[in-house]
């Protein structure tokens, strides 16, 4: 492990630790009784269902790509389903480490190089983004019912949760947009900002110039993968049934509790997962950590459920919606004879050579 990757380790564990720290301490006592007893009272049903749909999610992640590559390379879904599935455990076992894994297999597998593939996984992100901050601004302006009776402090005291949902959906938008804007600047002269760029960084640092000017042109020869109208309108509709599939594994898991957990509506689901997506940012390989308290401090302190209960349906969360591809990401990697950890390694020493 490089002296890099070890800071970045040590810095993601300092932070978890605070947050933790931070989250127990607001805690009063907890039950460990309770958080068994309605651990086991857990509608095993409705759990099958959530790993079904995530499942399903990664089909669709397989046909959004297939749609990436089809100005420049003729494939199939079914030929995707393994780097996808291999790719995605890689990241749950190895974090961040293993999140370039899919794009190399998949270049490997299609015969493209993974620069190419490097550029889709980033204009991958913008659709993934987009589809969720349209769904949180569409469905935190409805609301959900249960909200009428919820407050949270803030730093201004007190705010009713639809308020703070809303200035946070157009707070999302916003940056949202911002990056498309930026995408369209750079699908329309991206080689011209990258030069530019480049110009102006190089007498700071060589290096970062170079780098700066090496990931502005390969995120624009991303974006050429969208070649028209059509192909942008598939891509938009793929990424928002993808992301309906998580929330409804949201939906699932937390209704498998009963209680108040049963109470959560489409928007309380859309926030709960808005803040696991944004708590995934900080986490240890295998661990996770970020996901789950972000969603553990929703449950417990926006949406008043119990400190056990909480902690027990947001890490159920986590392991249905993250954890549970490992088994089926390692049996296939298993049977195209490979090793995540080699993969991860020579994933690596590509991208070194791209850079």
């Amino acid at each position: 492990m490089d002296k890099k990757r070890i800071f970045i380790s040590g810095a993601v564990l300092a932070v978890l630790g605070l947050l933790i720290y931070l989250q127990v301490r607001t805690w009063r006592k907890f039950d460990w009784e309770t958080f068994w007893s309605r651990t086991d009272h857990v509608k095993l049903s409705y759990v099958v269902l959530a790993v079904a749909a995530i499942y399903l999610q990664y089909v669709l992640r397989a046909v959004r790509w297939r749609l990436f590559l089809k100005p420049v390379c003729q494939t199939s879904t079914a030929q995707l389903l393994a780097p996808t599935f291999i790719g995605f455990s890689g990241l749950a076992l190895l974090g961040r480490p293993g999140e370039m894994i899919r794009p190399y297999l998949i270049g490997r597998k299609v015969g493209l190089t993974l620069s190419s593939q490097i550029a889709v996984w980033l204009v991958e992100r913008i659709f993934d983004m987009g589809a969720v901050a349209i769904m949180f601004v569409v469905l935190g302006f409805i609301g959900d019912p249960l909200w009428n009776e919820l407050h949270i402090t803030t730093f201004h005291g007190g705010r009713s949760l639809q308020a703070t949902v809303e200035w946070s959906a157009m707070l999302f938008l916003a940056g949202i947009v911002a990056l498309v804007i930026g995408a369209i600047i750079l699908r329309l002269s991206g080689a011209a900002v990258a030069n530019y760029l480049h110009d102006k960084l190089e007498p700071y640092s060589a290096r970062v110039a170079h780098g700066v000017q090496s990931k502005l042109l390969a995120f624009t020869d991303g974006l050429k993968t969208i070649h028209d109208a059509s192909s942008f309108l598939q891509l938009l509709l793929v990424s928002f049934a993808m992301w309906s599939l998580v929330g409804v594994s949201y939906w699932l898991v937390t209704h498998s509790y009963g209680g108040r957990l049963a109470e959560l509506g489409p928007a309380s689901i859309i926030l709960l997962l808005v803040a696991s997506m944004f708590g995934s940012l900080i986490q240890l390989p295998g661990v996770g950590g970020g996901s789950q308290l972000a969603c553990i401090a929703v449950l417990n302190n926006w949406f008043k459920v119990d400190n056990e209960i909480a902690v027990s349906c947001g890490m159920l969360i986590w392991v249905a919606t993250f954890m549970s591809v490992i088994p089926t990401g390692l049996a296939l990697a298993r049977r195209e004879h490979l090793s995540l950890r080699a993969v991860a390694e020579a994933e690596e020493k590509a991208a070194a050579l791209v850079e």
